[in-house]
């Protein structure tokens, strides 16, 4: 569903690609933070993971819709609107990250009554948007790189390599071939 929304958003297939690429991350730090405490797979820690996917997609989704729209009112190379996209967003994604895993820290230290349910939880959204946010923040804009470079091909004009391209011209009547 996120991806069929995102295509429809950016009109082309490649950039919601792009975006559920970054959920990986997101995903290795929460199995990663659960696997460090010794806890679980447990439903509530699945639970976590779906609210990882909707938070690792919205940091994509920031750096890839500063870059489009860089790349298309500023005419920067995909490269070059990667890196200033990535350069602008920064400081967002990270007190955004930030706020919400500091807001997770009770959950992941919590005690008492039905403390491991919020403790799967916590740890794992942590582990989570830590992966998402240290490691996707490098990927990201490679990922729009790469996608672009690949969407773009060709351009129309080029005849390809190897392939059979137009007749040789025949010279002008009186001259010699």
């Amino acid at each position: 569903m996120v991806f069929l929304i995102l295509a429809a958003q950016y009109e082309k297939w490649s950039l919601p690609l792009g975006v559920l690429l970054a959920v990986p991350f997101a995903l290795f730090g929460a199995l990663l933070g659960i696997l460090m405490r010794g806890m679980e797979n447990d439903v509530y820690f699945q639970i976590g993971l779906t609210v990882l996917i909707a938070l690792a997609a919205k940091n994509a989704i920031l750096i890839f819709e500063f870059a489009v729209e860089m790349r298309e009112k500023e005419g920067l190379s995909a490269y070059d609107a990667a890196i200033h996209a990535s350069k602008l967003r920064l400081r967002p994604i990270i007190m955004t990250s930030l706020a919400f895993i500091l807001g997770c820290v009770p959950l992941a230290i919590a005690s008492g009554a039905s403390a491991a349910s919020r403790q799967s939880l916590g740890t794992g959204v942590i582990g989570g948007m830590l992966g998402a946010t240290v490691i996707a923040l490098f990927f990201i804009p490679m990922f729009f790189w790469g996608l672009e470079r690949m969407s773009e091909g060709k351009p129309k004009g080029e005849a390809k390599a190897g392939g059979a391209s137009q007749p040789p011209a025949t010279p002008p009547a009186g001259e010699p071939s």
